[in-house]
């Protein structure tokens, strides 16, 4: 089974259109002592919230390039293969060659997907004398 990170909360209290929590001492969601209205007539701005240990936004170093995309996506269709426990051992293989020795830090999903696209391409190009139709066939 798949991990799954954890869920955050949407919302809560500080959202937008989501009052605070009346605080202790009389402050409730408009940040002044008692409910009274800030010198004006309107409602003091609260503070603005930021949760505990929450880091705080800072500049890039100088000289380092911006993170790449990891390649990841979210997939809506599944299907389950089942393959043997040499075909496994080899494709775990190919996954740690393309990690040490071509700095490719892919998952095992990641390199069937591209096998496929690879072999199907290869089968829409070359029809009969795709490796496909030659592996399938038994030649």
């Amino acid at each position: 089974m798949a991990r799954r990170a954890p869920r955050r909360a949407i919302g809560g209290p500080g959202a937008a259109g989501v009052p605070a929590p009346a605080q202790p001492g009389g402050q409730g969601a408009t940040g002044t002592a008692a409910g009274k209205a800030a010198p004006g007539g309107r409602a003091a701005a609260p503070a603005p919230r930021q949760h505990p240990g929450a880091a705080e936004e800072r500049p890039r170093p100088r000289g380092r390039a911006p993170r790449r995309p990891s390649g990841r996506e979210r997939h809506d269709e599944k299907i389950t293969v089942y393959v043997s426990a040499e075909e496994l051992m080899d494709l775990e293989h190919a996954r740690l060659v393309l990690r040490g020795e071509h700095g490719l830090a892919v998952d095992r999903g990641r390199i069937v997907r591209e096998a496929i696209a690879v072999v199907l391409a290869d089968l829409e190009q070359r029809g009969e004398a795709s490796i496909l139709v030659r592996r399938l066939r038994g030649r």
